[in-house]
């Protein structure tokens, strides 16, 4: 079963998050707690929306956490997805698949025109899973990041 996320689901998905880290091999950077996520979804102008996958006992197993962008070239909103994650236990179940699918539907019935996400080179089963959806790689393209000092370092540069 897929659905929205709900407050009671935050502390599951927090958990699901540090699973997701220790598997992509950085565990000391998931550092969010169980307050943020509250906040970031159901704060005063939230700005993350998510769903989770439930088992059959209705247990949260799997979630995905996204957040609407913009295409200037299509003149309308996308979803970037920022994580999508099923715990191994419930893989090949096909709620990963639903999972994005419930995004895709949510871009169709928006008229969004784009449903985005970063997948690391190395992680071939994700790569494999999100081929057999039929998506694909943008080629030329490659992802950039400021975060810790060098976010702070160059924010201190502003001269305006």
């Amino acid at each position: 079963m897929i659905r929205p996320v709900t407050p009671g689901d935050v502390d599951a998905v927090v958990a699901l998050v540090r699973e997701l880290a220790d598997y992509e091999k950085s565990l000391d950077e998931a550092r969010m707690t169980a307050g943020q996520l509250h906040d970031a979804l159901f704060g005063e102008a939230p700005a993350l929306f998510g769903h989770v996958a439930c088992d059959d006992d209705g247990a949260v197993v799997g979630f995905a956490l996204w957040f609407l962008n913009f295409s200037t070239w299509r003149g309308t909103h996308g979803v970037y997805l920022e994580d999508l994650y099923v715990s191994p236990a419930h893989r090949g179940t096909g709620l990963g698949r639903e999972l994005l699918r419930t995004l895709a539907a949510i871009c169709t019935e928006r008229g969004y025109a784009r449903l985005e996400w970063s997948v690391l080179d190395w992680n071939t089963p994700s790569i494999e899973f999100y081929r057999a959806a039929g998506a694909r790689p943008q080629e030329g393209w490659s992802v950039y990041r400021l975060t810790d000092d060098a976010l702070a370092d160059f924010a201190r540069e502003r001269t305006r």
